[in-house]
């Protein structure tokens, strides 16, 4: 899995998103999601909903995933 696979995973799952994905081995991977969807939700809510983008992905192809899950406000 390559990090524009994940970055159009989460596009997919959360069409309103701004999505960045890095990966020095294309195994561990560490992702800036943006989206108006977070806003309201505690830190967890937004990390599930980010991992239900990723399905069956997350523990398979995709060993760790560093998460910081914005709302538009707080990435300023």
């Amino acid at each position: 899995m390559t990090p524009q696979q994940i970055q159009q995973l989460i596009e997919h799952g959360l069409p309103d998103a701004r999505v960045q994905v890095f990966s020095d081995d294309n195994t561990h991977f560490e992702a800036v999601v943006v989206s108006p969807s977070f806003t309201g939700k505690r830190s967890l809510q937004r990390h599930q909903m980010v991992y239900r983008t990723l399905g069956e992905a997350m523990g398979r192809e995709i060993h760790a995933l560093s998460l910081k899950a914005l709302t538009p406000d707080e990435a300023g």
